[in-house]
């Protein structure tokens, strides 16, 4: 996933707004499991395990024990700000 051309930067405040209450607020919290962000960015869940395993996620992903955290804020940025198309 990559924003070739693309002039789209969402500001800290878009990304806040987003989540400020409701719906998306109670189904995607601050920090995610491997499950709702895939939902969040609506691909497989294979599709982040790979991101993650390609070292796509290192800004916004961590370990914690045997599983993966993805901080939601840092996630979109990297989606929308930074596309996913190389390996850093």
């Amino acid at each position: 996933m990559s924003n070739h051309g693309s002039n789209l930067q969402l500001s800290n405040d878009e990304i806040a707004a987003s989540f400020a209450g409701g719906h998306w607020a109670e189904q995607f919290p601050p920090v995610l499991d491997i499950e709702r962000a895939a939902k969040l960015a609506i691909v497989p869940q294979a599709t982040i395990y790979d991101w993650n395993s390609r070292g796509l996620l290192t800004s916004c992903a961590t370990k914690v024990g045997k599983y993966v955290r993805i901080y939601r804020d840092r996630f979109l940025k990297v989606l929308f700000n930074e596309g996913l198309g190389r390996v850093k």
